[in-house]
């Protein structure tokens, strides 16, 4: 038995109606289909990738960079 699930807000490609159209799998594909006119494709569905923007920029770090380490002064004896 293949399990049908609604796509809730998914305006319809053919006939515009929405909140008809249903997605389903069946032998490993990924289908979607219209219950009010019997629109159905296949779904193409790809991995989501991060956007570049602004706030999330690509940072090259280089190789050969090492950290520094910072010792502490030591304490002046009075005199």
């Amino acid at each position: 038995m293949t399990v049908k699930r609604f796509i809730a807000g998914a305006v319809c490609p053919r006939c515009a109606e929405m909140d008809k159209i249903v997605a389903y799998q069946k032998d490993g594909i990924n289908y979607r289909e219209c219950v009010a006119c019997d629109y159905a494709d296949e779904m193409q569905v790809s991995e989501p990738s991060e956007l570049a923007t602004r706030v999330t920029p690509k940072i090259k770090v280089e190789q050969s960079a090492q950290p520094l380490k910072f010792y502490r002064a030591p304490k002046k004896t009075g005199d």
